[in-house]
């Protein structure tokens, strides 16, 4: 049973009861980072508090507890997208960015070779590029591109061409620019018939739409706690058990090994052989919070309330100003997350930030970390609204009328 309800959520988020120029915050950058609860802030308060110690090394009580919590953590997030093997296969690391890293560097470097295909989208976060373009010039491999159309929407009319000959689908399940989410069960499909293994940007998704990785039959799925009511500097990269044992290490270093000599190492046999250093315990701790703190509101219920947050302000937003205002992405919220990106005739996307900042709303403007799809589309950069599950209508009115302040003041 869930209890879903977004004014109960704000009520456990510290951070909405601040004022920003004597005004009430509105939070509408949650595809950047979402805001986080206090049942999350607690737990690792009280790890900190009781059982702070470095994990998988010493005997002594507080250890071993630092090490259990560390653990658990790691199954609650395998369940949490339905990992066949939640003890087995998830790998901590510091984000969805060193999670691609881990991927190209370990598995594909390993695996791919000079002219082997790898096949992305226009519409990738630059996490899910650059690794790629990295192993390109260091091996040899060959990157292909989905386009996406003008309807703001893949175009799959040549898939199956794109996809002859390849090793590795990698994309987004939803763009952090457009919203738009990727036909994951047609894409993997397609992948299948041609012998292509599949990873899933899963950043703006596992958060906001239930994710589960053997419904999807992916093989990579890589996320961050910071999009999800968890803290900072963890994220996780799930691997199909059967990939993860072909993988070897990604960093070298303590606690990464199983013996060493002044002739070489041994790389330690499980996950501890990716988590070299000190991993983030305490940011574990977090990370298990969030995730047993979204099963409680439960994601179908989250997902419906994005959607309707999402048509209204998408309404809102064409009464209001019409022709002035260019929406990147569909319009409709068919397989559509909440995340508007919008450019504004005459305006620069940092001076309506900055405009916003006065009446306390929360955008980000920029190029998203996704320069190729901004030039597919001939902007420089966006203002981009996005939601949560602590987002309310009335965050989206107050976002449209200080929005007709900076119209005013610019137009």
């Amino acid at each position: 049973m869930t209890s879903f309800s977004p004014v109960t959520v704000r009520g456990d988020i510290p951070l909405l009861r601040r004022r920003i120029n004597d005004q009430p915050i509105v939070y509408l950058d949650t595809a950047a980072t979402s805001l986080t609860p206090r049942p999350v802030i607690e737990s690792m308060q009280r790890y900190y508090e009781l059982s702070h110690a470095n994990v998988h090394r010493a005997v002594y009580v507080t250890a071993a507890e630092a090490t259990s919590h560390y653990e658990k953590a790691r199954h609650a997030v395998g369940e949490f997208i339905n990992a066949p093997h939640p003890d087995d296969e998830v790998i901590f690391t510091r984000g969805t960015t060193e999670s691609f890293n881990l991927l190209a560097k370990s598995w594909a470097k390993t695996h791919l070779g000079e002219g082997d295909v790898i096949v992305l989208t226009e519409m990738e976060h630059h996490a899910n590029l650059v690794p790629w373009f990295q192993l390109r010039d260091e091996i040899g491999c060959e990157l292909r591109f989905l386009r996406v159309g003008d309807n703001f929407r893949l175009d799959l009319t040549n898939l199956d061409e794109l996809l002859t000959g390849a090793r590795l689908l990698s994309v987004t399940g939803m763009s952090n620019v457009l919203g738009t989410m990727a036909p994951l069960d047609e894409l993997v499909a397609a992948a299948r018939r041609h012998g292509a293994l599949v990873a899933v940007d899963g950043a703006q998704l596992v958060a906001h739409h239930p994710t589960d990785v053997q419904a999807l039959d992916i093989d990579f799925l890589a996320f961050g706690a910071h999009k999800m009511l968890g803290p900072t500097g963890i994220g996780a990269l799930w691997v199909r058990r059967e990939v993860l044992e072909t993988m070897p290490p990604f960093l070298g270093g303590g606690g990464m090994i199983s013996d060493v000599s002044l002739h070489g190492f041994t790389p330690a046999v499980g996950l501890s052989r990716f988590e070299a250093g000190t991993p983030p315990i305490a940011e574990s701790v977090g990370f298990r919070a969030a995730v047993r703190y979204l099963e409680q509101l439960g994601l179908d219920d989250v997902a419906e309330h994005e959607r309707a947050l999402t048509e209204y302000a998408l309404a809102s937003l064409q009464e209001k100003f019409d022709s002035k205002i260019r929406i990147l992405g569909p319009l409709d919220t068919v397989d559509r997350g909440g995340v508007i990106s919008f450019d504004l005739a005459g305006v620069h996307p940092h001076d309506i930030a900055q405009v916003l900042d006065q009446r306390g709303v929360c955008i980000r403007p920029g190029h998203h970390c996704a320069k190729p799809l901004m030039k597919r589309f001939g902007v420089v950069a966006t203002a981009r609204a996005s939601f949560g599950p602590y987002s309310l209508s009335s965050d989206v009115d107050t976002f449209v009328d200080a929005l007709a302040d900076a119209v005013k003041l610019f137009l």
